[in-house]
């Protein structure tokens, strides 16, 4: 917790001020049962005769002048409104402490939350998996609205507990030392009581927030993939999922409440019996003389008050033994580096702009042969290379590589002749424009979704880069345009228009490096031919690398990179590789028939 305490050091001022705040209401809080005896002995029981009470001669003195003896309506109207103005006093102090505090834990809990989430955009994409989204989410929002709750409750309970407690006790001892030693008997008994529950409440209450990991996980998945679970008639199924999943967080939240549910009766029976055993001992020694009526009622209030006050002392600890729990998770988020560290440097262009030196790589905790393995590429300015081959041969972990999506665990990538991982990685990202195989876009405009690349772009180049990606037609139709709101993932659009959109935005960056990450599944040839002659005419200076599956979306390419086996095999031309690649011929013949290949080998032979 002392690392997550430094959130609060900026609002000290506040967490000071509440503690000093709930003291005064305390102490008013104190003081109401002795000056209810007063007016109990004094006034009603006593004529007036105040001999018996130093607090009542002490205050009738103040309002009427010295005196052993005042009319029982005087002692009840002064003491009385001494009472009411402690109230005040102590409402006013209540007041201040609960606005003192919940500033400085609601601020502090928005501190915290952001640093948590700047250091969730930092990790890497390996770490954001190993954590899991559902995870992420509950940290972030469950984990730290215990945390806040804590706090809050800390700087209110902290000071109000030990001196309701330890002020109680003595007040309870000025009564009478019989009276004092009803708390001492009982107090062993709640302190056994509440070691053992919350010895066996604390461990839960982490599997608690485990369980609620799996509750958020299953939600979003099943949300994001809707119609996945739609289309293939598994809500049922899903349901089953969601169920045990709640079903397992029910029961052990079940177990913490059952815990807990224990100490509030136990209080109240030990609360019971002590005040029973005031009245007892109370009622003996009033028949001989030795105690007061009002002191017994003063009794009664104050030995509720410590035993009440014990109460907040163990939600404390609840809260405590939960807010850990919480906070162990939190701060795990928040110790974890980033494995994509920065560099610092910048290069001018080269002719040679990207280049694979021996590269292999292997994702973390997998054992086996390396996705890649000696990979040596170089990619020149302006050159458009596709890389093709079967599907899990890592086509995409290679160009995962070049903006450090993840960083290779052997050999060198080199943009522009100076290694990716000397880079300042903001801007080597900058350089870049990518398109991923799923189009992810925001609850936002198109045109806004479009200046995720560039935020100050103009419409101008709004309207260029739609009509480089062949979105510029399907936007016109829309009634509001550019200002048409795009639907949560995208929804409201259909497979191609995203994908158009998602190029679009990759565009409007003008970048030196363009990915396409097999991001034309969804357009037709047509559509698809129209956008890679627009690419060509109007990017002519940047380098295009694109993944594809189909031989016609690659073709026209400058060359084409075979990869196999996490190996690339060829690299060349279409004409080439069909001479020189059997994998190559393998994947053209499935495609275009044997036909095909037959009349093209006859054609490149000739």
């Amino acid at each position: 917790m002392k690392k997550i305490a430094v959130y609060l050091k900026p609002y000290w001022l506040f967490a000071v001020i509440s503690p000093i705040m709930m003291m005064g209401e305390v102490l008013a809080d104190l003081l109401q049962p002795k000056l209810m005896s007063v007016i109990v002995d004094c006034g009603i029981l006593g004529g007036g005769d105040v001999t018996s009470s130093s607090t009542g001669r002490l205050l009738l003195g103040l309002f009427y002048g010295s005196g052993t003896s005042y009319s029982p309506m005087q002692v009840i109207t002064s003491v009385g409104g001494v009472m009411l103005a402690l109230v005040a006093v102590g409402g006013f102090f209540g007041t201040f402490c609960a606005y003192t505090a919940a500033r400085a834990a609601q601020y502090f809990g928005h501190d915290l939350r952001c640093s948590v989430y700047r250091r969730v955009m930092s990790l890497s994409v390996e770490q954001t998996d190993r954590f899991t989204t559902g995870s992420l989410v509950t940290r972030m929002t469950n984990d730290i609205t215990a945390i806040i709750d804590f706090i809050e409750m800390i700087l209110r309970m902290f000071v109000r507990a030990p001196v309701f407690f330890i002020g109680g006790a003595i007040m309870l001892f000025t009564q009478n030392l019989s009276f004092g030693s009803v708390i001492l008997c009982a107090l062993p008994v709640l302190a056994v009581l509440i070691y053992f529950i919350l010895r066996r409440a604390t461990p839960l209450f982490t599997t608690v927030q485990t369980k609620l990991d799996k509750v958020n996980s299953v939600v979003q998945e099943n949300v994001g993939g809707a119609r996945v679970v739609k289309a293939f008639v598994r809500e049922e199924y899903e349901n089953g999922r969601f169920d045990k999943a709640n079903a397992e967080l029910r029961d052990t939240n079940w177990r913490v409440l059952m815990l807990l549910a224990v100490m509030s009766p136990v209080l109240n029976i030990v609360m019971n019996a002590s005040v029973a055993a005031i009245i007892l001992i109370g009622g003996l020694k009033a028949g001989v003389g030795g105690v007061s009526v009002g002191s017994i009622m003063a009794s009664v209030t104050y030995v509720t008050q410590v035993l009440m006050s014990v109460m907040m002392v163990t939600m404390m600890f609840q809260s405590v033994s939960r807010s850990i729990a919480s906070g162990k998770r939190v701060i795990e988020v928040l110790d974890t580096e980033p494995v994509i560290v920065s560099g610092s440097a910048d290069r001018p262009s080269a002719e040679v702009q990207v280049s694979f030196r021996k590269v292999e790589f292997r994702y973390p905790g997998t054992a086996g042969s390396p996705v890649l393995r000696d990979i040596n590429l170089d990619i020149r300015r302006g050159e458009t290379l596709a890389v093709i081959g079967s599907t899990g041969t890592g086509k995409s972990t290679l160009i995962n590589l070049i903006p450090r999506f993840y960083d290779a665990t052997g050999g060198s990538i080199l943009v522009n002749g100076l290694d990716v991982k000397d880079y300042d990685i903001k801007k080597l990202r900058k350089k870049i424009g990518f398109v991923m195989q799923k189009s992810e876009l925001f609850s936002e405009t198109i045109a806004n979704n479009i200046r995720w690349g560039k935020p100050d772009a103009d419409d101008t180049e709004l309207k260029e880069a739609a009509e480089t990606a062949q979105a510029a037609e399907f936007i016109g139709s829309f009634a509001d345009g550019f200002g048409t709101l795009v639907a949560e993932k995208g929804a409201s659009l259909s497979g191609g228009q995203k994908q158009r959109l998602s190029i679009a935005r990759a565009l409007v960056r003008k970048p030196d490096i363009l990915i396409l990450d097999d991001c034309t599944s969804a357009l037709d040839l047509a559509t698809e031919a129209k956008l890679q002659q627009a690419l060509r005419r109007r990017l002519k200076n940047t380098t295009v690398i694109m993944i594809a599956q189909r031989i016609a979306s690659v073709k026209n390419a400058d060359r084409i990179a075979v990869i196999e086996d996490g190996t690339i095999r060829d690299c060349a031309p279409h004409d080439e590789l069909l001479r020189v690649s059997a994998a190559y011929r393998d994947i053209y013949s499935s495609q275009m028939g044997t036909g095909a290949l037959n009349g093209k080998e006859a054609a490149v032979n000739e």
